[in-house]
């Protein structure tokens, strides 16, 4: 290593060359930090993963009966059916899918109405096929939704895959609170729409039910006292008509239970063509009860038909009456939309409303809104994967650099020089500019957007020991030829770098050579290129970036 040694001895022998690897090395570092908001590389919690599953969640107008759901599902069974990757497709109509992931999460337990319907794709095995699992939707979405969802004017169909993360409700949720529920709808409305002129956001949908007109079959109990009837007869035919019931059970061999004997209109009998209450009465005008004396009476003689308006479902959370909004991104990382759906409704509302931002805090992207007519408050508070994707790097961040301040305290009491406890952390963290070009590179070379996620973090704060070691190492060694030995003290770094160049290659060889492994995961492969070429860097830092700082300390000549 003879040639190394005079290698770093030559340029610790001009300022010049000093000079200018400083500069480079710090115009490097504020170069890859830039990458970030030039979106050359993105941050996200953790990449998509390639499934055999995704769902297709289906709403039809409110109002829409299944056999126009049915309608909009079969379009998409026919789309689905041309693709070689597809093994199955199972549709659920009325309901959520039973015992799905996602669905848990994003509440479809509580379907129970007839213009809803859940599709379960089931696909080859991953290894069995090129396309990734969210590709393949990232790449039908746009298909499906252009030739199904025109079937039924007002129809949304949204693409679920399974998360690789934490469940949420959606990768992007933005939570309406207030008080007045009608302004709520109002302002969810608007939120919906900047969302979904957003670039990157898809699969937009606001969580709430709509207000429509109902008719209520009242039964006149009046009038049905003085027909010799009971509430109860009139309430058993109506269900008995329109909804169907048991009226009887069958006993059999071959069932150790009895037989439930369902009975209820057909269709053509049971439907009601015309939207009024006219077309109502003459449907259930015949429909006829016998009463005590035996006589046949009309149900339209003993019910009322009054017309209202439904009541929506109001949900709340922290104690106020909330509405979500939510949206996908399609593979993309969730803050950059983000940040321009917030900064968009910041103009767009601040003619009606005192738009206000929240104080850095957990909540830090939030707007609270005060109506200038009314004064009334609103809030438009941003969660789901998103809040958990900042959550996280706020935590590791914190983490990093609580890690920072106690190594630093560390070697502040070992070498008693804050210079050189400076010089073991500054080179420490330039580890990181290996760790962001490097994710910059596979970036390049991958299929899919490769992310900086929450591994990537975790693996730069690993980092952060092995280039504090190399450095340490190096230091104690040209303190001990300059003290023991009365090496001049260029010589003795350029000595010490050349000495400890061979074990440092061979610590990052092993690091680089153990990372591989993990580089190809889908999961952990952030923290695979983290580690590799993050390692890289350390290499460069501690071999000639540190060099040149401990000549220019006056500290390393200390015994």
């Amino acid at each position: 290593m003879k040639k190394f040694e005079n290698f770093i001895f030559w340029i610790l022998n001009s300022s010049f060359r000093k000079t200018l690897i400083v500069i480079l090395t710090i115009v490097a570092f504020f170069a890859s930090l830039l990458m970030f908001p030039s979106n050359a590389v993105l941050a996200r919690m953790l990449p998509s993963k390639s499934d055999t599953t995704f769902s297709i969640y289906v709403d039809t107008p409110t109002g829409s009966s299944i056999k126009e759901t049915k309608k909009v599902t079969d379009c998409i069974s026919n789309i689905l059916d041309k693709e070689e990757s597809v093994l199955s497709i199972s549709t659920f109509y009325g309901q959520g899918i039973p015992l799905d992931y996602a669905g848990m999460v994003k509440g479809s337990m509580m379907k129970r109405t007839e213009n809803v319907a859940e599709m379960s794709i089931n696909l080859t095995p991953v290894h069995d096929r090129e396309e990734a699992s969210f590709l393949m939707v990232s790449r039908l979405r746009p298909t499906i939704k252009k030739e199904c969802a025109s079937i039924i004017s007002g129809t949304n169909i949204k693409m679920i895959e399974q998360p690789s993360g934490p469940p949420t409700l959606a990768q992007i949720v933005v939570e309406v609170k207030g008080r007045n529920l009608d302004k709520l709808r109002e302002l969810s409305i608007e939120v919906s729409n900047i969302l979904g002129n957003t670039k990157d956001l898809v699969d937009v949908d606001i969580l709430s039910d709509d207000i429509y007109d109902t008719y209520k079959l009242v039964p006149d109990v009046k009038k049905i006292a003085d027909e010799s009837l009971s509430v109860e007869q009139v309430n058993n035919i109506l269900y008995l008509s329109f909804e169907g019931m048991t009226i009887a059970a069958k006993n059999s061999e071959d069932s150790i239970i009895q037989i439930p004997i369902f009975l209820v209109l057909d269709d053509k009998n049971r439907v009601i063509k015309k939207d009024n209450a006219e077309a109502i009465k003459d449907k259930i005008s015949s429909l006829n009860l016998m009463n005590r004396l035996g006589e046949q009476i009309p149900l339209s003689e003993v019910v009322k038909i009054v017309k209202v308006k439904s009541t929506p479902s109001i949900f709340h959370k922290d104690l106020k009456r909330t509405i979500n909004v939510v949206a996908e991104t399609d593979n993309v990382s969730q803050v950059y939309p983000l940040l321009d759906a917030r900064e968009t409704m910041m103009n767009y509302f601040k003619d009606k409303y005192i738009v206000e931002t929240v104080p850095l805090s957990t909540y830090m992207f939030d707007l609270t809104l005060t109506d200038k007519q009314t004064g009334e408050k609103f809030l438009l508070r941003w969660d789901g994967e998103m809040k958990v994707t900042l959550d996280t790097f706020r935590d590791l961040g914190a983490a990093f650099i609580a890690a920072l301040v106690l190594i630093f305290f560390l070697l502040v009491i070992y070498y008693k020089s804050f210079a050189l406890s400076g010089i073991i952390l500054g080179g420490s963290m330039l580890s990181l500019i290996g760790v962001i070009l490097g994710h910059w590179v596979a970036d390049l070379v991958t299929e899919q957007t490769f992310f900086l996620t929450a591994t990537s973090l975790i693996g730069f704060i690993a980092l952060m020991g092995i280039s504090s070691r190399n450095s340490l190492l190096l230091i104690d060694f040209v303190k001990s030829l300059i003290g023991d030995e009365g090496m001049e003290k260029k010589r003795a770094i350029a000595h010490a770098s050349a000495t400890r160049a061979i074990p440092i290659f061979l610590t990052a060889v092993a690091i680089i050579l153990g990372s591989a492994l993990l580089a190809g995961d889908p999961i952990f492969g952030g923290l695979g290129v983290a580690l590799i070429s993050g390692t890289v860097a350390a290499v460069f830092v501690s071999l000639i970036f540190v060099p040149v700082l401990l000549d220019n300390s006056k500290d390393i000549e200390k015994t």
